[in-house]
């Protein structure tokens, strides 16, 4: 199954965090109570009852379905040190950019068998800070998935494959078929 290039976002910014998220069931249900002010807003989010919460947060419950773990994990950590998140991402906006790997179809407009030709390429390539801050502000829109690959090619087709536009000016770059993606800041 092919990652995600928003996890992919997402990861990245966690792996600026300072310190670990709540690991147990118990301590990241206090955590998002404090967080939504209140249990009836996070039996909202979660999409159980707010009795079930309290049961969390009492420790009577201990042990989630691997639906609810993996949604309260994902809540938790989209919420977790909102302060080191939004200074990785200015950081990388402004001033380092990202490193974008990735394992995927790329090809363009020619004839078969040349070396345009579609083909599955390994690449890991810098991308300057404004296509960082292009992916990031997308993912905070809500960007779906499609626009963010669009975004993704249209900066690995500029500084890959047209050589920070000093070369094959005009070039257009397909972006299909993405096995893996990987971006470090």
């Amino acid at each position: 199954m092919a990652d995600s290039l928003g996890g992919s976002l997402d990861r990245a910014l966690e792996g600026a965090f300072t310190r670990p998220a709540p690991k147990s069931a118990r301590k990241q249900m206090e955590y998002l109570v404090k967080q939504l002010k209140g249990t009836k807003a996070v039996a909202q989010l979660l999409g159980m009852s707010r009795r079930q919460v309290e049961r969390y947060l009492a420790g009577q419950a201990k042990t989630p379905r691997p639906a609810l773990a993996a949604r309260l994990e994902r809540e938790v950590k989209k919420r977790w040190q909102p302060q080191i998140r939004a200074k990785a991402r200015k950081k990388a906006s402004s001033t380092d950019g990202v490193v974008v790997s990735t394992r995927a179809r790329f090809g363009f407009t020619a004839a078969p068998g040349t070396t345009d030709d579609a083909r599955i390429r390994d690449i890991t390539q810098a991308l300057p800070p404004r296509w960082a801050d292009r992916l990031f502000t997308a993912r905070e829109q809500g960007a779906d998935e499609r626009r963010l690959q669009q975004i993704a090619a249209e900066g690995l087709a500029e500084m890959y494959f047209r050589a920070d536009n000093t070369r094959a000016q005009g070039l257009g770059v397909e972006f299909t078929d993405m096995e893996r993606i990987d971006i470090d800041l």
